[in-house]
């Protein structure tokens, strides 16, 4: 009965020391999905947590709308599974890609880390409400306060460089709020990212988004990824009435130049005739209807957190291109490892900086189980994907026919994006396998006396394989 009551004061008085003197063991910077799931992570092991965020309102974005089987998992571990509840998430059961017309079913394998022989699957929502979802988990989580407020910049020891947490606009008041860790979650646009990480995000094309309603899908409960000659499209269901369209426009698009009527016009002139017919009329009534919003598709490869005092997480981190939805199945998988490396057992106290600072690098390697794959995953399918060249034309015919022949050519691919499988040989081995089969295509469909040509092209779609993914192997293994 003692050690109840002495665990409720203590409660309250890191509560009061929360609210009162803005302190607490950790300062999160951003509400949004990495920063609700560490928050409540870390506040169920007893840590006392600050959460900022700068408005609570419901997000209005076209990022964070597909979680993998493997986020769905990985939010099952942290207790947090209830918030894909109530928000009319659509199921996701793989994917549909759809090669010049011609299609391809990729269902998610079975869950090998589950035990069942029942297909994986995923879940799509509208983004604000999900993470509005997540916000009231964090509310409902012993040990964690939030607050509304702009963070503008760290505080930091003027001898050591060490941060001891954040300085903030509230109501246009200047405030100041203290950790033994600060923890930056403030996504694709962080302010804090440059200064503290080497690496900045490299941004070549952008996501152009669309809200299809009643939308006629090839084949339902499945993402739709849309290959042509023409950069590709994504189109998977966000509700029970909305699907969302993502058409990749990269800088200085012919077709979407001013003279040929911008973005819209190559919306109408070209994207709406690779598209199934029977998507077609809610695509351009939500052209004529809808407004264009957009986001970049960055790339930024992870590097170790070694300012004393500061974690950066999320994309704020680490990106890799939207095409395989793979954003927020890293984030939460970055959570539990998180969650095991700083909690009570590993890190007594959070005042030991130094040993803080040993599990983080030990975080920058563990993380990469799970987070390399998908990163050289999503780069090597979107080059592949939005092919632009003769020897990308073939890996791309490679990969889809690679994909026809179903079974295991299928299975490990598409297991390696729902983020359920973490091996990176696996991903190796299969890329390597689609360039050897484009080879093998190549070959067997040249006439004899194209031959001599026909084994040179060989040599150079081999050369641009290697060139497409190892260096995002690379950017994987720098600390």
């Amino acid at each position: 009965m003692r050690e109840v009551s002495a665990q409720v004061s203590a409660e309250k008085s890191k509560a009061e020391r929360r609210h009162l003197h803005h302190e607490a063991d950790v300062v999160i910077i951003g509400g949004g999905v990495v920063g609700c799931a560490i928050a409540v992570a870390l506040g169920r092991q007893g840590r006392s947590v600050i959460l900022l965020e700068r408005s609570l309102k419901e997000p209005d974005r076209i990022v964070g709308e597909l979680l993998q089987p493997g986020g769905c998992e990985a939010l099952r571990k942290l207790g947090m599974e209830d918030c894909l509840e109530g928000i009319d998430a659509a199921t996701v059961k793989g994917y549909q890609v759809i090669y010049h017309g011609a299609g391809v079913h990729i269902p998610y394998p079975p869950n090998a880390e589950q035990n069942t022989k029942e297909n994986a699957e995923g879940r799509a929502f509208h983004h604000g409400r999900f993470i509005q979802k997540l916000r009231e988990a964090v509310k409902r989580t012993p040990n964690v306060t939030i607050f509304e407020t702009t963070a503008t910049d760290l505080v930091r020891n003027g001898w050591t460089g060490q941060v001891l947490g954040v300085e903030a606009q509230t109501q246009g008041q200047k405030d100041y709020y203290f950790g033994h860790l600060t923890v930056v979650a403030d996504g694709y646009a962080s302010k804090f990212r440059k200064g503290n990480l080497q690496n900045q995000p490299i941004v070549k094309s952008k996501f152009f988004a669309l809200e299809l309603i009643d939308a006629d899908m090839p084949n339902p409960g499945h993402g739709h990824v849309v290959i042509s000659d023409n950069p590709p499209v994504l189109l998977y269901q966000i509700g029970s009435h909305e699907t969302r369209a993502l058409i990749d426009i990269p800088e200085n698009l012919p077709s979407a130049s001013v003279k040929n009527g911008g973005v819209k016009g190559h919306l109408r002139n070209v994207v709406i005739h690779d598209l199934p017919k029977s998507v077609q009329p809610s695509f351009e009534k939500a052209l004529d209807n809808g407004s264009l919003r957009s986001m970049p598709n960055s790339f930024l490869p992870p590097t170790t957190n070694k300012v004393p005092g500061l974690l950066i997480v999320g994309d704020a981190l680490n990106m890799r291109h939207p095409l395989t939805g793979g954003g927020m199945t890293v984030a939460f998988n970055d959570a539990v490892l998180l969650a095991e490396l700083l909690s009570p057992e590993n890190v007594p106290h959070f005042g030991d900086t130094g040993l803080i600072l040993k599990q983080l690098s030990t975080f920058h390697w563990r993380r990469k189980h799970t987070s390399s794959v998908i990163n050289i995953l999503a780069m090597a399918l979107y080059a592949l994907f939005a092919a632009n060249d003769p020897q990308l034309k073939v890996l791309q015919l490679g990969c889809f026919r690679y994909f026809c022949r179903g079974g295991p050519y299928v299975d490990e691919p598409v297991g390696l994006l729902a983020g359920i499988i973490h091996h990176p040989l696996i991903l190796f081995y299969h890329f390597f396998a689609v360039a050897f089969y484009s080879i093998w295509i190549l070959l067997s469909n040249s006439k004899a006396s194209h031959l001599p040509i026909a084994i040179l092209q060989s040599f150079a779609v081999f050369y641009k394989a290697c060139v497409v993914i190892f260096p995002f192997i690379f950017a994987e293994l720098r600390r």
